[in-house]
């Protein structure tokens, strides 16, 4: 059990040696983008295989950098959130 854990936190999932949720941002706007302007301009598809390549090298290139930057990205939603005061005062304080 424990070399589960460590195995997991020393190798977080990749997708083609980019971490994996910048990949899958990446294919999720992307692959629309793609859509709508063959339905509506009628542009080749292959002209958005540069630009998908380029995303994905740099989310490989922010993978090498911070190889946990999925955990890090999905750690922001819930520690973004501001907190409130429970006395006048300047600055956040975290009192209980």
């Amino acid at each position: 059990m424990r070399e589960m854990i460590l195995k997991a936190v020393a190798n977080p999932p990749k997708i083609l040696w980019g971490p994996f949720l910048p990949v899958l941002l990446n294919l999720g706007v992307q692959f629309p983008l793609m859509f709508m302007f063959m339905g509506v301009a009628g542009i080749n598809p292959l002209w958005f295989m540069a630009s998908l390549v380029a995303g994905h090298v740099f989310a490989v290139a922010i993978g090498a950098k911070e190889p946990h930057i999925s955990t890090m990205i999905q750690a922001f939603g819930p520690a973004s959130k501001k907190t409130v005061n429970l006395y006048k005062g300047k600055g956040n304080k975290f009192a209980p």
